[in-house]
Parts: structure tokens; sequence; C-alpha cells
């Protein structure tokens, strides 16, 4: 820059090129006010006063002390040199040193000579408008971790990207940490970083604490990237806590949000509701032929499934057998309000509060057409793979129903409250599991896993699908699955292997 600033007072207006006199003089004047603290001195050495003033007057306020200015070997009129300071803020204390170079001028209208003014004169990383500041970095950095304090990324596990903006936004002022001590260049575009120059203290990240668990998180997104369109949730039985979600599409998130039919997973709450009104035990006879009747509805089995005429509720659980629940669920002890019941003590309905946004899941009273569909899946019921999972979980935690939440209890997170089911009715419910686990429809998914393993399968067929849901549901020890593949076909074929990839890899 050439403009015609003010020059100092003994100054003489001359003409043509600056001489090496006026280059050494300029530059001697003009490091000798700037290292004293003298902002306007220096800045009227320039060619653009105003500027400088600014720039040179933010270095003087950001308690830069001791500084030592050394030129280096002079270019005609480029002189390159370099800055030597100390940094003290709040007690601490810090070295800044650096290297830069000006070019002297001569003025337009002054004709003296002075220091072309650029922001890179007194730092070669300012630009123009840009100052220095000093104090505390604005907000201390925030890790999200697992139940283990293992930090959590989403760059490692994508599933989980838009769950930490929502942690984030709803947590970060909780999670604590401290911020550091900096100098840094205030950057006078809004939408730019500032750059930090010196680091007095480092500040202690915050730490927003979840349930879920790295090792099952891990491999519940190595699973749905088996399949597309798959969603799986994992949960802790004796807890109610998140262990893992992830969804194959992680902008949709299908794992907590999904209102979707549940198909035969459905008839463990459909077999609760059975035990509990007195209708059925798992050793009470219920025929399972091809096809049945009900309320104008024909319902048949998935093919290859054959008709059993002394079938028992456990048999047609194991195998899933759609004519067998229907003819259990269209029991005189029965209404269309029971399993709507049966489903509330699973907290299906209930206003859960989980740490991010959720589905709480529907099973709505039946009118005359949808009775025998809800009892396998169909009709009105709609479910998430969090919902399931945690039925799941309820029947395996003993009957006590347990809210899933994702974060840690001291982020007060209110859960929704429900009866649960019986002790006696949930050990029922799990014993079923695990004979489908071991000798029914489960076996080729989780058949291999060793420990106590329970399953339920189930395909969900929809309107203008070419193939239906596959469905998955399971625990193995304390831990509850389930999974959903769209447009998976078959239960044990799709979703199972997600849930048994889960399972095996243990928390």
């Amino acid at each position: 820059m050439t403009g015609g600033n003010t020059a100092s007072a003994d100054a003489k207006p001359s003409s043509g090129p600056v001489t090496d006199e006026e280059v050494a003089d300029t530059v001697g004047k003009f490091f000798k006010a700037w290292s004293a603290g003298k902002a306007d001195a220096a800045a009227n050495l320039t060619n653009d006063n105003a500027a400088a003033a600014k720039v040179l007057a933010s270095f003087a306020g950001a308690d830069i002390t001791k500084v030592r200015i050394e030129q280096g070997k002079a270019a005609g009129a480029t002189v390159p040199f370099a800055v030597s300071a100390t940094v003290t803020y709040e007690g601490k204390s810090k070295p800044l040193a650096y290297k830069s170079e000006l070019k002297v001028v001569r003025g337009e209208t002054t004709g003296a000579a002075l220091v072309d003014w650029e922001p890179t004169v007194v730092h070669p990383e300012l630009k123009e408008g840009d100052t220095f500041a000093v104090g505390q970095a604005d907000d201390p950095q925030i890790r999200i971790v697992d139940r283990r304090g293992k930090v959590l990324t989403a760059e490692k596990y994508p599933s989980l990207a838009p769950v930490f903006d929502h942690l984030m936004t709803t947590y970060g002022d909780k999670a604590g940490g401290k911020p550091g001590l900096e100098l840094w260049i205030e950057r006078a575009d809004q939408t730019a970083y500032n750059t930090t120059l010196v680091t007095l203290a480092k500040g202690e990240p915050g730490k927003l604490r979840t349930t879920l668990s790295a090792t099952a998180q891990a491999a519940a997104e190595k699973a749905v990237q088996s399949k597309a369109k798959s969603s799986v949730v994992a949960i802790q039985p004796s807890t109610g806590e998140v262990l893992a979600m992830a969804n194959q599409e992680p902008g949709d998130n299908v794992a907590f949000m999904g209102r979707l039919a549940p198909g035969s997973t459905m008839k463990i709450v459909t077999a609760a509701t059975l035990i509990d009104n007195g209708v059925a035990g798992p050793g009470t006879s219920i025929p399972c032929p091809h096809t049945i009747v009900y309320r104008s509805q024909t319902f048949g089995n998935l093919p290859g499934l054959k008709a059993n005429e002394n079938a028992t509720l456990a048999e047609n659980f194991s195998r899933s057998c759609n004519t067998g629940f229907i003819k259990g669920i269209a029991h005189d002890d029965l209404n269309d309000n029971s399993l709507t019941q049966e489903a509330a003590k699973f907290g299906i309905g209930a206003e859960w509060h989980t740490g991010i946004p959720s589905y709480d899941g529907s099973v709505p009273p039946a009118d005359t057409s949808d009775r025998g569909a809800n009892a396998i899946g169909q009709g009105v019921v709609q479910m998430s793979p969090l919902n399931m999972a945690s039925i799941v979980a309820t029947v395996k935690g003993g009957g006590a129903f347990r809210q899933p939440v994702i974060v840690d209890s001291s982020y007060g997170v209110q859960r929704a409250t429900a009866s649960g089911i019986t002790p006696g009715t949930a050990s029922q419910l799990a014993q079923m599991m695990r004979t489908t686990a071991r000798y029914g429809s489960g076996k080729p998914a989780v058949g291999h896993l060793g420990g106590d393993v329970g399953a339920k399968t189930g395909s969900a067929e929809v309107a203008g699908q070419s193939k239906p849901n596959s469905w998955f549901a399971g625990f193995r020890g304390d831990i509850a699955v389930a999974a959903v593949v769209i447009e998976g076909g078959r239960g044990g074929e799709s979703a199972g292997p997600i849930v048994a990839r889960v399972l095996g890899a243990g928390y």
C-alpha cells in the first residue's frame, strides 16, 4: 500500500525510491515504538495508520510483553525480522516467537519513508481486520464417551453422527471440562476459525457420558453394513441401558424412530397375553392348521411350515406358527383391548425419554378386522428395533420394564414407567425363546452361540414391497438385541445374522 498518512515530525519529504538510510531510520523507529507498546507512534510510521493502530493496539493489549525485534539483513527496501516476546495471563507465561518482514515505501502525499502496511507486518498469519486476543478459549472441548470412558467418534461409528448432534445440543452444558488459556488471532471473517498462537494452559475436555459400549457399537456398525436398509439396537436387560444402535443409512434413524409392523417378533407380547389371561401356557395344546379364517380374514403360515394339529403354544412360538396364535388370540376370554393392555406392561405406548428422539411403539385396541393381524405383528401394530429390543430385555430381565436410555443417569432423564410382567410370565417366555434359538426358527442364526441364548424370528409383509421386512429379536446373557432389514425377507435369513453378530461380540 502507498497511501498518504502523516509521517513522524522529523521526517523530511522527498521523492524517488527510498534510500538505505531512510529504510534503516524508519525501520529502527518503527521497531522501537512497537516493542515499547506505543501503538499510535508505530502506526504513524506506516502508510495506513488507522488499520495499523488497531492491530498494534491489540498486540499491546494482549498481555504480550518483553518484546524484542531483531532485524535481519535488508534486501533493498525489504527488511526481514524476528520477534520474540512473553505472553502472560492469569499467572501463566509462555514465550512467543515468529518471523516476518516488511517493506519501506515513500508516502504518496508526504514523501516520507513509511512502512508499507499489511497485517502480515505484525504477524505472518494476520489477515485484514484480524486482531490479537488473550484469555479463555470459547468453550472446552467435549468428548462423547462410552460406558467405560472410551471416546466415541462419528468417524469410527458413523451411525452415531446424528445422535452426537442431539446429545451435544441437549447435554453439552452438563459435560463439564475447563477451557484452556490462549493467545489467538481473532478472525474478522466470522466464518473462519480463530488461530491459536500460544497455549498458556491446556483445557480439560468435558466428557458427555453415554451408556453405549464401544465393543457392541463396533459390532453393530459392522453388522448393518452387511445388509442394505438394516437397523439394530442392543440393550442391557438388567439396567435398560442402550449398548449399541446402528443404521446402515445413518441419516434415517430407523433403530430408534422406525414405525414398522414387527411381524412375528410381536408373538412375544401375544404369548404373554395368553399366559397372563389364563388362556394358555407353554404346554397348552393350540393346533397349527395350514390356514384359519378369523373375522372374515384368512391367515396362513410361511411357506414350508407344516401344519400340526397337536402343537402346543411353545411349539407354535418356536416354529412361528401364525394360525396357532390367531386361534389363541380369538379365545373368548380375550377382547379387542387385551393385546393393547399387555403391550402396555412392556411400556409400549408410554412416553419414553431415552436421551434422544425415539418412538414408543403402538398397539392400538383392535377393531373387528385387526385383532388377528395385530397378534402376529401385522395390522396396526407399529414398533421400532428399540421397542422390540426393550420387549426382549423385559423378558430376560425377569419381567421388570426398564425404559431404555442412552445417556448416563446423572443427566436427569426421567424414564417412563410401566408395570412390567410377572417373573413367572417372563420365565415362561424366556424358556420359549431359548427353545426357538436352539431348536426352532432361530437356530440357523444364533444356534451356534454359547451361553444362555433366546430368539424370536419375524417377517412383516408391507403393501407395495416385493419382499417382507425381516425381523429378529434375541438375548444372550445380559444383552437383548433386535434388528430389522427392510425388504429383507425371512427374519432368520437377513436380520438374524445381524443380531447374532452383536450378541456374539458382547459388551
